[in-house]
């Protein structure tokens, strides 16, 4: 959206130090930030009042900046804190596209499949709102979820926003900024159970999103998760569920299952059924597939489209992506985040792929409340499943702690091996991805 350094200054009760001018959107890093756009200089690891320099040269129409760090050669808007302006921008943003995208806020939240469900809703939507928009990444938090908002095209007429937590009170935060009209549930697992109390505080962390929704807000419910379903005492408004339940709203069953795990799914809806093939590789899939044909027939997509709709889903890198090496081997790289509920998932996608060999390349799984049992649970069904498991630089699976190195020695170059390759993003476990495909 079209920002201008004077109302940038003026909502945030900051200082406007040079010209006024019109940004088109905004960006913190000055890798990705496009020409016209603002630049957001925050303060963490790394202090993006370094780049300054960088932004403008790169085409910063402005920047927001900390008090007393104004440069002469760029427009800026002091403020007290950067963080807390960008999301003032951001509701500034989301209140003046409420006429055009009406009740068509999506917000979702969930243990996983967060990303791969939010791709999902943006593609069935795109197929009835011409202007439908959501971040192609995981903005999920006090930062990627503003700048999602304040890069949504002018006139933008659907929103679908990613609502992730690391602990009590950020997901009411979020939705303070993003004002959901419609919230989703995907599941209740342990990722981030260590900071909250284990599983049933994630439950309380995620129900925030719902619990915010006024009283003509939608909750978008998982019927086959009992904490998910429990949620709907906390809503307000009208509750749809979905998944494989007999009693869910919106009712999905596999058809069949090809020998890369992508599934083709009947759906039901009001006596109404639709066929469809769900891209991304994975059972669990189609429960997210089923989520993001509910929000469909809230916003007026029917049943078949929203169906149809899916197979034009665009996948991210990282998640459950198909790739093969130069020896042939086939590789699932689903490396990008990781927990217990997750895990299983990936893990019985290998189960049922045709191969001799299946391998499973594993990093530790961070901030899930009983570690040590977690990771043996893993562990456990790798072997009562025929699937050998390499750990990644952590020895919790109870086996040896492999360099990446090692891994790919360890794997070979035998054409008829699958490797899954999964971690928490402390595990990089990226890098044997890379290694495979030399």
């Amino acid at each position: 959206m079209r920002i201008s350094a004077s109302e940038v200054a003026r909502i945030t009760n900051g200082r406007l130090v040079g010209t006024d001018v019109i940004a088109n959107g905004i960006s913190f890093d000055t890798r990705t930030l496009l020409s016209g756009q603002a630049f957001v200089a925050l303060v963490g690891e790394r202090d993006g009042h370094d780049h300054l320099l960088r932004a403008s040269e790169a085409g910063a129409a402005f920047a927001i900046v900390s008090h007393g760090r104004s440069v002469s050669y760029l427009p800026c808007v002091e403020t007290d804190d950067t963080v807390t302006a960008l999301a003032q921008v951001a509701s500034m943003c989301r209140e003046e596209m409420s006429e055009s995208v009406q009740n068509r806020v999506v917000g979702i939240t969930g243990s996983a499949g967060k990303t791969s469900t939010k791709n999902m809703i943006l593609s069935v939507l795109s197929s009835r709102w011409s202007l439908a928009h959501a971040a192609m990444a995981s903005l999920n938090n006090d930062i990627g979820l503003p700048v999602t908002i304040i890069n949504a095209p002018d006139g933008c007429d659907a929103l679908v926003l990613e609502m992730g937590m690391r602990g009590f009170g950020e997901i009411t935060r979020l939705c303070d900024v993003a004002q959901p009209t419609i919230s989703v549930v995907t599941n209740v697992g342990d990722a981030h159970s260590e900071r909250v109390d284990g599983i049933d505080g994630v439950a309380k962390a995620k129900s925030e999103i719902v619990a915010a929704l006024g009283d003509n807000g939608i909750a978008i419910l998982n019927a086959d998760d009992s904490r998910v379903k429990a949620m709907a005492s906390l809503v307000k408004g009208r509750v749809v569920t979905f998944g494989t339940s007999a009693d869910a709203d919106v009712r999905v069953e596999i058809q069949n299952m090809n020998d890369n795990g992508i599934v083709t799914a009947n759906f039901f809806y009001g006596g109404v059924s639709a066929t469809g093939v769900v891209p991304l590789a994975g059972e669990h899939m189609m429960l997210n597939a089923a989520a993001a044909v509910a929000v469909g027939i809230i916003c007026d997509v029917s049943l078949s489209d929203s169906v149809a709709a899916l197979a034009h889903t665009v996948s991210e890198a990282g998640r459950m992506q198909w790739c093969t090496s130069q020896s042939g081997v086939r590789i699932i790289n689903d490396s990008y985040n990781a927990n217990t509920t997750s895990m299983l998932a990936a893990l019985h996608v290998l189960v049922q792929v045709n191969a001799a060999r299946r391998i499973a390349v594993l990093g530790q799984m961070a901030e899930i409340a009983n570690s040590v049992e977690s990771h043996h649970q893993i562990a456990s069904f790798c072997r009562s499943n025929g699937i050998e498991l390499l750990a990644l630089e952590t020895s919790l699976y109870g086996s040896e702690a492999l360099d990446v190195n090692d891994i790919v020695r360890s794997v070979g170059d035998d054409s008829h091996t699958v490797v899954l390759v999964k971690g928490s993003r402390a595990a990089r476990a990226e890098r044997v991805v890379s290694a495979l495909m030399g």
